[in-house]
């Protein structure tokens, strides 16, 4: 089921908390003021995924240093954010979304296709939501190779 209405670009985000890999539950609110990269992503520990993950991580300090927060979404649960977490170092936080509310929301929970088989997942994607709340960027429907790059590109812009 698709929401009616997902967040769209410059519009305000509006105020999500989850469960987070650090042990509390995070809120989006708890950024204002900073620049939050929001990727979500279909499941921990699968090769695109990895990738993905590990570019996020290898570009970590720059994206800090731009003023951005990572925080990646995933409908996996905390046991497996951890897992996922300490096999690859990822320095930022991941958030279980295992109702997968937010995905809604953001209108990143689709129907998709492998093998013939019909199922509900996330399809890879990414927001760029400002210091005030507002969505400013959005990649829907994310190819990985240089993903990240053009992320970094548009928080330092």
């Amino acid at each position: 089921m698709e929401p009616s209405s997902p967040i769209t670009t410059g519009s305000t985000v509006p105020d999500f908390t989850l469960p987070s890999s650090g042990g509390n539950h995070v809120s989006l609110s708890d950024f204002r003021g900073r620049k939050v990269v929001l990727f979500f992503y279909p499941k921990d520990m699968t090769p695109t995924c990895t990738q993905e993950a590990c570019d996020f991580r290898d570009h970590y300090s720059a994206l800090k240093e731009a003023g951005a927060v990572v925080l990646g979404i995933s409908p996996d649960p905390l046991t497996s954010h951890a897992k996922f977490i300490d096999k690859h170092s990822l320095p930022y936080t991941l958030l279980a979304d295992e109702e997968h509310k937010i995905s809604e929301m953001f209108g990143v929970w689709q129907q998709k296709s492998m093998f013939g088989r019909q199922y509900m997942g996330i399809v890879r994607s990414t927001f760029l939501i400002d210091e005030e709340g507002v969505l400013v960027r959005e990649w829907r429907k994310v190819k990985v190779k240089g993903h990240v790059q053009s992320v970094l590109d548009a928080v330092m812009s």
